[in-house]
């Protein structure tokens, strides 16, 4: 078998399939300015697929046309797409090649509820009235893992380079529900290394433990007896009085919580009509705590509660059901020393003025400093100042697929600093040319993280002794749901099926209009007091 000298050290060498040419000690540098000049030209492909996705706006477990279009794309490039993986419709697994290393490209796909919002428009204004859209960003990560993927593939055809490139989607992030069970259906077995895409307002990129809890979200339904509440309430027996004693308990029990615990929840059935008295209810928590044990004490905590509150009221606690969950992420220090100098070697996106009146107006419409887009790309952040840098009580179930395979997130600038998250406000930038030149920059900044893993042995077997002697020397992955648990598909079905006929007719078409912007009629920026 021929070899290819290893690019970084000559001393140490690449096994290639046979007929493969072997590189020049710079290659890696070649290819990478290569795969920078390859992901330019695709830009019409990344501005398409940003605002088709953005057009589409979809829910968690509902993410139909999204997960449709993507996947074909990746088809139509000669990708071979397994489709509904760990029983989820919308979640797939795509790859490419063959043999070691197999590499995979993960983002998030869905939306938020009541956050459609014209984009390229610093004001509240709706698409469709009441319906969800991108309010996060999540319309942009998957397209920028398709734009990396492409352009190292074109190199290892053309090279003959072994190696498997996989692409994944995160199907209903905002519930944290489906990266556990994708992991326990063995999604990852044989990955060697993940690179996660995150939108953000920079390049941030971290190693070690993230600032986020570990989570468990789960519904408490309760069930009573239904009788006239006028003529015959004393025959009745309330599953609305569990679910607001079991609310109302809690509430006292916070108290006597350590300070890092967060939680909250919403009331998704609390009955028919107020002249029957409720034969079911339910109550849905998001519990949040530094790790695995102590989130798991808390809900251990509010199952105790929630049997209470059903005690008090002479109703029953029906199912106690997990919705999704997630591990605190760990980012993988070899990898992300490795992403970093890629960032730096790409640089910013260059902004124009029209990027920056876009970013300084919606700031100002948000009360905010009008400091505009970033220009610098942030240091490699420790977990010191990982957690310098957050306040560390938001949730992420990529977490679950840190603590089983050597993983990194990049976040990427694709949208405005300053805005409030899962509003209608963060989607404001992501179907304009903030998110399209800040999806192209991170897609540079994960091909080329993705070659390096591909060409350098060295950094995936350090890659992995970070993870075994490091990471999980003593820490052990455990799901935090039970085996009985199952994806929760039936997510934001109702609220899709209300909008989705008045969302279709504005479905991006790219054969008529150049651009989502062109479609909709908007001048890029509209800022009051700016002339585009």
């Amino acid at each position: 078998m021929r070899y290819l000298a290893r690019l970084f050290a000559p001393c140490l060498f690449i096994p290639l399939v046979a007929g493969a040419q072997a590189a020049a000690p710079t290659g890696i540098e070649r290819f990478k300015t290569e795969i920078a000049n390859n992901i330019d030209a695709r830009a019409k492909l990344a501005q398409t697929m940003v605002d088709q996705v953005f057009s589409f706006g979809e829910l968690g477990m509902q993410e139909v046309e999204t997960s449709k279009y993507l996947a074909g794309v990746l088809e139509k490039n000669g990708f071979t797409v397994q489709r509904g993986v760990a029983g989820i419709p919308t979640a797939w697994v795509a790859r490419w090649g063959s043999g070691s290393p197999v590499i995979a490209l993960g983002s998030d796909i869905d939306g938020i509820p009541q956050s459609s919002q014209k984009p390229a428009t610093a004001s509240r204004d709706w698409i469709v009235s009441g319906a969800p859209g991108h309010g996060e960003g999540h319309n942009s990560g998957v397209p920028l893992n398709i734009l990396a993927a492409l352009a190292v593939k074109d190199i290892m055809a053309r090279e003959k380079l072994p190696g498997t490139i996989m692409l994944w989607p995160g199907v209903a992030e905002e519930q944290l529900g489906s990266k556990a069970f994708l992991v326990r259906a063995g999604v990852f077995n044989d990955v060697d290394a993940n690179l996660f895409a995150h939108v953000s307002d920079e390049f941030g990129i971290s190693w070690g433990d993230e600032s986020a809890l570990a989570l468990i979200s789960a519904l408490f339904k309760f069930k009573g007896q239904s009788s006239h509440a006028a003529a015959a309430p004393w025959r009745g027996r309330s599953a609305l009085d569990a679910v607001m004693n079991m609310g109302t308990a809690w509430e006292y029990h916070r108290e006597h919580m350590e300070l890092a615990q967060r939680s909250h929840y919403v009331i998704t059935d609390g009955g028919d009509q107020p002249n029957v008295v409720p034969s079911t209810a339910a109550i849905w928590f998001y519990f949040r705590e530094r790790d695995p044990e102590r989130v798991t004490k808390m809900f251990e905590d509010a199952k105790q509660v929630a049997r209470a509150a059903a005690m008090a009221t002479f109703t029953s606690l029906d199912t106690v059901q997990i919705i999704g969950s997630a591990w605190r992420p760990h980012f993988n220090k070899p990898i992300a020393q490795a992403m970093h100098a890629n960032a730096m070697r790409v640089g910013m996106p260059a902004w124009d003025d029209k990027d920056q009146a876009m970013a300084r107006g919606v700031q100002r419409m948000m009360s905010r400093p009008d400091s505009g887009l970033k220009l610098t790309i942030a240091p490699l952040r420790t977990p010191e100042q990982a957690a310098a840098a957050s306040s560390g009580t938001g949730s992420d179930d990529i977490g679950d697929v840190t603590w089983t395979v050597p993983s990194v997130t990049l976040y990427y600038p694709a949208n405005i600093p300053g805005t409030p998250g899962h509003n209608w406000a963060d989607g404001i930038a992501m179907a304009t040319p903030i998110a399209h030149k800040g999806v192209i920059a991170g897609a540079k900044v994960q091909a080329m993280t993705l070659l390096d893993l591909m060409l350098q042995p060295t950094l995936v077997r350090d890659a992995k002794l970070y993870f075994t002697d490091v990471q999980t020397k003593t820490v052990k992955y455990r799901p935090l749901m039970a085996a009985s648990d199952q994806p929760a598909i039936w997510l934001n079905a109702e609220k899709m099926a209300k909008y989705r006929d008045a969302m279709r007719k504005f479905y991006y078409d790219p054969s008529k209009y150049a651009t989502y912007l062109e479609q909709l009629g908007i001048k890029y920026p509209t800022v009051p007091g700016v002339i585009p």
